[in-house]
């Protein structure tokens, strides 16, 4: 395997000139990126997924939603339609992307919609609500044809972009160099318990500039909630979980499932997977294996949002046991601090 990464490595070097080529024709204008005359957020990184874009995000849409009229807009990863196309009632994972479909859900009151195109999304948006006051871009950090007002890089706790390479032979999208271009660096999936001086040495080892600013967060796990009916899962420690996950990597959830109990089988699949009739068999024999006492299945809401879309596709026991278990940002340190530059930016914007 060690072998076969190696010979990557000429793959990455080649990969890496023409991402460098392609920023200096940004830089320099020879491409041009497009502005405009509304506050835009974009939230990505420089690595492949994995890096929790959407818990952020959400955390953004939380502290903009009561001051300002807000849109979300993405690509719309792996959806099976193309152009534009903005979120309503009849919306599903399918036609707009598991991770846009989740925030249609959760957050009814903002705007929502998917473009490959940036620019058209956001000339779009802007044509159907005039009175909208900023747009929230997400993995935006390599769609430059966008010149964001304010963009936020992130980075994870555990897969620092320092310690990475380039496709195919690592995992960044672009040269580590490219990180000067945000606004705000955040490092992701934290310890509740990292110190100052061990942010400090992060900061040195990430080279913060003094033009950007870098902030330490984790993740609070809420309680599942049954994903077809009502009801909420208590996990105690004799509880028995199949933990289905199709996400670039859940450790994360699996270290605070483990903490409730040690009973837990895993079934993972790729990330942004849409699930089979087959791989809905291999989930209900997997459930059927565990003790039949306070067993459950277990989900991502990203992957809870593929599972909603295929409904009519799911035999009854298997809805009757599934939950999804949602997750929450919370700052180690700082957090008033981010909200006041967030929302100072967006009226000195408006000024």
């Amino acid at each position: 395997m060690k072998v076969f990464r190696f010979l990557l490595y000429p793959f990455a070097l080649v990969y890496g000139i023409i991402t460098i080529v392609r920023n200096f024709l940004f830089d320099t204008h020879l491409l041009s990126s497009k502005k405009f005359d509304i506050p835009t957020i974009s939230i990505g990184n420089i690595s492949v997924g994995g890096t929790g874009k959407t818990p952020h995000s959400e955390y953004l849409i939380r502290l903009l939603q009561k001051h300002y009229q807000t849109a979300f807009l993405s690509r719309g990863y792996r959806r099976k339609t193309h152009g534009f196309m903005l979120a309503d009632a009849t919306s599903n994972a399918q036609l707009i992307g598991d991770e846009p479909f989740q925030v249609t859900q959760k957050f009814p009151k903002i705007q929502v919609a998917v473009d490959e195109k940036r620019v058209e999304g956001i000339e779009q948006l802007l044509q159907l609500s005039p009175i909208l006051q900023v747009v929230l871009l997400d993995d935006a950090f390599q769609h430059r044809y966008v010149q964001p007002g304010l963009s936020i890089l992130l980075t994870d706790y555990h897969h620092l972009w320092t310690d990475d390479f380039l496709l195919p032979y690592g995992r960044l999208r672009e040269p580590k160099c490219s990180s000067k271009r945000a606004n705000i660096v955040i490092v992701t999936k934290c310890p509740e318990n990292l110190s100052e001086r061990q942010q400090a040495k992060i900061r040195n080892k990430l080279k913060i500039r003094q033009s950007q600013s870098i902030y330490f967060t984790t993740y609070c796990y809420a309680t599942p909630k049954a994903l077809f009916h009502k009801n909420q899962g208590d996990i105690t420690p004799d509880s028995s979980i199949l933990l289905v996950t199709g996400v670039v990597s859940a450790q994360g959830l699996e270290t605070h499932l483990r903490t409730l109990t040690n009973n837990i089988q895993t079934l993972k699949f790729p990330d942004h997977h849409f699930f089979s009739a087959k791989d809905i068999c291999t989930i209900m024999s997997e459930y059927e294996k565990l003790p039949l006492e306070n067993r459950m299945i277990i989900v991502t809401e990203k992957d809870a949002a593929r599972l909603t879309s295929m409904n009519d596709k799911l035999p009854n026991l298997l809805k009757d046991t599934i939950y999804s278990i949602g997750i929450e940002v919370s700052f180690l340190n700082h957090r008033s601090e981010f909200d006041t530059k967030i929302l100072n930016f967006i009226s000195d914007f408006q000024a």
